[in-house]
């Protein structure tokens, strides 16, 4: 399913009196609920089990977590929203490790969106310092991943 039509969908549900919501496109579904205060949504596959998109986070814990801290060098940002892997499988070594020289389209990581994985290949140049998220961590756009020197 687009997540146009999932957003589209989100917007609907907020802006009108309906508390909940279940669409079937083929093998896929979609059920959008909401409570009082905190809406939720959760999206199936076929013939998966549901699963839990996190509620929406206050906007100050979202600035203090998303905040890279003081540090030197150039960040690696991610460049989607998804689940964060630094190896292939996990049994796996990772694709880069800290001191580790990495080139212009060398792989960095995988971040999974949507059952879709994706890998996040460098677009600088030089030694990986920093490592900013941990193994199997969701990840937001925008949010600092390495820090390369």
């Amino acid at each position: 399913m687009d997540v146009r039509k999932i957003k589209t969908l989100i917007e609907l549900i907020n802006s009108s009196d309906i508390a909940e919501i279940e669409i079937k496109e083929g093998e896929e579904s979609v059920r959008i609920s909401r409570s009082s205060s905190v809406s939720t949504t959760n999206y199936v596959a076929a013939p998966a089990a549901p699963q839990a998109i996190p509620a929406p986070v206050s906007a100050s814990a979202v600035a203090e977590t998303a905040a890279p801290p003081a540090q030197t060098g150039e960040v690696i940002e991610s460049p989607m929203v998804g689940t964060f892997y630094r190896a292939s499988s996990p049994t796996s070594k990772s694709f880069v490790e800290i001191g580790q020289t990495v080139a212009v389209g060398d792989v960095l990581c995988i971040i999974e969106a949507m059952k879709m994985l994706n890998q996040i290949e460098s677009d600088k140049a030089g030694t990986i310092t920093k490592v900013l998220v941990e193994n199997e961590q969701p990840v937001e756009f925008g949010q600092p991943l390495f820090v390369v020197e």
